[in-house]
């Protein structure tokens, strides 16, 4: 109550909670297609490559006074680029792709924290980039993230069908037309905002626990992609919406919170799945033992 109370008043919660229910729109769509295409790994490079467009376009915006260079438009440069130089080499050297989503993901991290490390002033930000703060999203980045959000979800779902194909079967595709490696590289692009997206809710660090997150859990209980990409972003708008309810009252970490209690709905998740399953597999083997026995047919003597 005392959440819904303050969201009354302060603009900043309601920014807050706004951000996180668009975020969570995207993240179930594009989630979806990461888990479908097992691609977690290299949105976690891309996710830690962000670090260095932020710190790059926070340093410019503090020593060079250019207002345009905001953190977030930053992070879509670096994520894009990121997206596609992984995705390049995973399509033309599939040997050297270990090695080059490594480079990337600490390339960008060691980057971020230079440019992060010579910005004059009080250096809170790294924290806030890396563990997130959804409570510190003002106006106009709400503005950045409802357009990235429109956009990755419009373009996801226009490319529906060529997306699935990509996903679960790439020479079925390539069969009928499709062209395999541009969608490829739009599925990692449209991965790449995603992580921005995410970034400013719970922070670099735990992007990949809540784009998979979700996901996993409508996995569970959904048995099309359609499905799981829905039951994904009502999860995703509930964790999100849910830790920062349960945050505020403690004076928590928002972004910890949210991964922590959508970590726990998915144990919970995992734990009644299982147990419905045996259920069902013990109901199966009564009926079967009750039911009655044919009986054979005496041999003429």
């Amino acid at each position: 109550m005392e959440f819904f109370a303050a969201l009354r008043e302060h603009e900043f919660l309601r920014n807050a909670l706004l951000s996180g229910l668009l975020v969570s729109v995207a993240c179930g769509i594009v989630g979806s297609y990461v888990i479908a295409r097992r691609i977690s790994y290299i949105a976690g490079a891309i996710a830690h490559s962000v670090l260095g467009g932020m710190g790059a376009a926070r340093y410019f915006q503090t020593v060079y006074g250019w207002e345009a260079c905001q953190p977030l438009v930053g992070a879509v440069v670096a994520a894009l680029l990121a997206a596609l130089v992984v995705g390049v080499v995973s399509l033309r050297a599939k040997e050297r792709e270990d090695t080059v989503i490594g480079a990337v993901w600490a390339i960008g991290m060691a980057t971020g924290i230079l440019f992060i490390s010579r910005t004059p002033g009080y250096n809170q930000d790294l924290m806030s980039y890396l563990f997130g703060n959804i409570l510190m999203v003002s106006a106009r980045d709400l503005w950045l993230i409802a357009a990235l959000d429109v956009f990755v979800v419009a373009v996801s779902l226009v490319c529906y069908k060529q997306l699935f194909a990509v996903c679960f079967d790439e020479e079925f595709a390539r069969l009928r037309g499709i062209r395999v490696e541009f969608y490829y590289l739009l599925l990692l692009c449209l991965t790449a905002l995603t992580v921005v997206l995410l970034v400013t809710v719970v922070g670099i660090v735990l992007v990949i626990a809540l784009l998979t997150l979700p996901v996993a859990v409508g996995g569970l209980f959904a048995r099309t992609l359609a499905q799981m990409m829905v039951l994904s972003a009502i999860l995703s708008a509930a964790f999100t919406s849910g830790g920062l309810a349960l945050s505020y009252g403690p004076d928590l970490p928002a972004g910890a919170t949210i991964i922590l209690l959508a970590g726990a709905v998915y144990i919970v998740a995992v734990l009644l799945r299982a147990a419905l399953s045996r259920l069902a597999k013990l109901r199966e083997r009564s009926s079967l033992a009750s039911s009655p026995q044919p009986v054979a047919a005496r041999q003429p003597q």
